[in-house]
C-alpha cells in the first residue's frame, strides 16, 4: 500500500500549496490513502468546514488536527458529522470530546487503515498519557487483524516523545510521524520492527516566516515583549512538506520513506518511483 501523510497546513499560502499540488502527486505516486494536518489552516488557528472541503476535494482522505482543534467554534459540531476529521485521542478518559480519535478507513478494495492521532505532553497542554494512549488505540484495531496499515501522528513538541513512542509501538504500526513543530526532519527511517518514522513531516506553508506565521510579528514580540499584533500567517509562496511510505500488504509493516517537499524556498524532494 502507498501512504503520504503531509505535516501542519499555516494559513492560505499552506492550503495552496496543498490544493495546487495535492492532485499531482496522489496520481504520481499512486497513493491509496492521504492524511494531512489541518489545525492551522484557517488564518493560522483551526480549520472551518469550507477549507477542510478545499482539502478534501484535492486528494485528502482524513485531515487530523491537534492542539488548535477547536480555534474554530463550527469544529465543535462539524467533526461530529465529519469521521474524516481526527482530533487527538488521548483526552481524560470518561469526557464526552465531540469527534473521535482514531478512525477505521475502507478503501474500495477492502483495505482498511486505521488512523491515530496522539496529544504530546512535554512543553505542551498536558493530556492524558500519550504512551497509554496510544496503547489502548492500537488494541481497538490491531495492526495485521483488523487494519491493513496504521498511520499515527503524534502531534508534540518534544522530538525525545516522538521518537520514544514510535520505538514503543515498533511493529504494531505502518507509520509514526511527529506534527505540530512546523519544521521538516532529516531523520526518515524503518525501525527494527518494520515502523517507518520521521520526527517531524513539517509544515505546508511559507517558510520565509516563523513556523509559518510573519516573521516581522514574531521578531517584535520575542525582542521587545511588548504587545503586538496577532499572529498571521506569512504569505509568501509555500512548501508542501509530507512524507511517502509503502508497506507490506502481507504484514502492513514499511518497506520504504521518503521525504517529500515541493515548491516554496526549501530544497526540493520527491521519491523516484
Amino acid at each position: 500500500m502507498r501512504l503520504a501523510f503531509f505535516g501542519d497546513v499555516v494559513g492560505k499560502s499552506g492550503r495552496a500549496a496543498v490544493i495546487d499540488n495535492l492532485p499531482d502527486v496522489k496520481f504520481d505516486l499512486g497513493l491509496d490513502f492521504v492524511v494531512v494536518n489541518g489545525e492551522n489552516a484557517a488564518g493560522g488557528f483551526g480549520i472551518t468546514e469550507k477549507i477542510a472541503n478545499d482539502i478534501f476535494d484535492a486528494g485528502a482522505d482524513c485531515i487530523t488536527l491537534g492542539n488548535h482543534s477547536w480555534d474554530q467554534r463550527e469544529m465543535l459540531t462539524y467533526i461530529e458529522r465529519e469521521p474524516r476529521l481526527i482530533r487527538p485521542y488521548n483526552y481524560p478518559q470518561g469526557l464526552e470530546i465531540p469527534g473521535r480519535g482514531a478512525h477505521l478507513y475502507t478503501l474500495p478494495d477492502g483495505r482498511r487503515i486505521y488512523v491515530i492521532q496522539i496529544h504530546g505532553r512535554v512543553f505542551m497542554d498536558s493530556l492524558d498519557d500519550p504512551f497509554q494512549g496510544v496503547l489502548r488505540a492500537l488494541q481497538e484495531a490491531p495492526l495485521g487483524v483488523v487494519a491493513d496499515a496504521i498511520i499515527v501522528e503524534v502531534h508534540a513538541e518534544a522530538s525525545s516523545e516522538k521518537a520514544c513512542l514510535a520505538h514503543l509501538i515498533d511493529g504494531q504500526a505502518s507509520l509514526v510521524v511527529g506534527a505540530h513543530t512546523h519544521t521538516p526532519s532529516a531523520d526518515d527511517q524503518i525501525y527494527p520492527g518494520g515502523t517507518a518514522y520521521m520526527t517531524d513531516a513539517g509544515m505546508c506553508g511559507d517558510y520565509d516566516s516563523v513556523i509559518g506565521m510573519k516573521k516581522e510579528i514574531i521578531i517584535q514580540r520575542q525582542t521587545t515583549r511588548l504587545p503586538s499584533p496577532r499572529m498571521e500567517p506569512a504569505d509568501g509562496e509555500g512548501t508542501m512538506c509530507g512524507v511517502f511510505v509503502e508497506t507490506d500488504d502481507a504484514t502492513g509493516l514499511a518497506t520504504r520513506i521518503d521525504p517529500i517537499r515541493i515548491g516554496g524556498r526549501l530544497k526540493e524532494t520527491f521519491p523516484k518511483l
